[in-house]
């Protein structure tokens, strides 16, 4: 997605109605984050007066014009939906034929990775490495570890829902930030730690509806509702289905792909000077959750092939009931959100 970005800024055309916008949003950005730089001692984050008089006199701008601190807010605008209309939607990377060609060793590892587009987008192996960018994020590097050797005790039997849940909360996380997560990784993975009860609150839900439901209420919350409701969940949830249809290699190269993730996250962490009471919080939660989606990789790759097109149709027909329920339930004029929230998706299904 970033060389969409940079391709469309160094083509836009220096219309006044180009800079106007460029303008108000790169402003927009700049006073919703002011009250907050303004805590931040010693840091100069505002919006660069030599960026402001290039736009206002025609100039065109590039990704390297912008400051660390201005790069941030502009993934953060593409991530909310604000230049949506200035670059092309990101396929996702399970909707690719390609996806249903990935193989793997029997270690778990990658044998077979389908060739990416790195000659298109004149990124280098390490900038497309392990990135929402990638055709296909690549699978572990090293052999996964056999569930023995990470407990003594027998998994749990609701991994098949905690699973679902990461599932959703990943694939939420991609298409909200236009398949490039990578760009803003810890900001990437607050969303996720918000849409996902197993990583972000330590949840254990006990049924399909259970976790469902939750992803739904987080996706219809005032925070995610712009990116489009109650709609957008049921279409996540048809996302979830076709990754577990395409079987173990590519629910391990997800997992695989959200684990660098947190990795990259932790790493920003390290290099951010300390600035909330919050940091020793969140380092402790990305810990956490990092752990708990390596587990699950671990766990996806001794479960038989045929575990997963039953799982598939298990969700597909939670979604089949959330629908019912909406239909034949929706009373008036109330929010997507006071419509899960309000349990008309409390019924399982018999």
């Amino acid at each position: 997605m970033r060389e969409n970005v940079v391709e469309e800024l160094r083509h836009v055309q220096s219309n006044d109605v180009t800079k106007r916008k460029m303008l108000d949003i790169l402003k927009r950005l700049h006073s919703e984050e002011e009250e907050e730089s303004m805590d931040e001692e010693g840091e100069d984050s505002g919006l660069s007066e030599e960026i402001i008089e290039k736009i206002s006199s025609g100039g065109q701008i590039s990704l390297d014009d912008l400051s660390a601190e201005e790069k941030k807010r502009f993934h953060r605008a593409v991530a909310s939906g604000e230049l949506s209309r200035m670059i092309d939607p990101w396929e996702p990377w399970w909707l690719k034929p390609s996806a249903g060609k990935i193989r793997l060793s029997q270690d778990g590892t990658q044998l077979v990775q389908p060739l990416a587009r790195k000659e298109e987008s004149g990124l280098s192996e390490a900038d497309t490495d392990g990135s929402c960018l990638s055709d296909i994020p690549p699978g572990p590097e090293t052999p996964l570890l056999p569930l023995s050797k990470l407990s003594s005790t027998p998994p749990s039997p609701l991994l098949a829902v905690h699973l679902v849940d990461i599932i959703y909360s990943y694939c939420f996380t991609v298409r909200l930030y236009n398949g490039d997560c990578k760009a803003d990784a810890l900001g990437s993975l607050m969303v996720i730690l918000s849409v996902s009860s197993v990583l972000g609150q330590s949840g254990q839900p006990e049924t399909m509806l259970e976790a469902l439901s939750y992803c739904l209420e987080q996706t219809c919350s005032p925070a995610y509702r712009h990116v489009g409701g109650l709609k957008f969940g049921m279409a996540l949830i048809d996302d979830v289905v076709s990754v577990l249809s395409l079987g173990t290699p590519s629910l391990i190269c997800l997992l695989s792909d959200l684990q660098r993730l947190v990795q990259a996250g932790e790493r920003e962490m390290k290099l951010e000077k300390p600035k909330r009471s919050r940091r020793t919080e969140v380092k402790n939660k990305l810990k956490l959750a990092e752990r708990k989606v390596y587990f699950a990789m671990c766990w996806v790759h001794e479960q038989p092939g045929e575990a997963w097109p039953a799982l598939a149709t298990i969700v597909a027909a939670e979604k089949k009931a959330v629908l019912v329920h909406e239909d034949g339930k929706r009373v008036g004029k109330s929010s997507d959100e006071d419509i899960i929230r309000g349990k008309t998706l409390v019924e399982e299904v018999e």
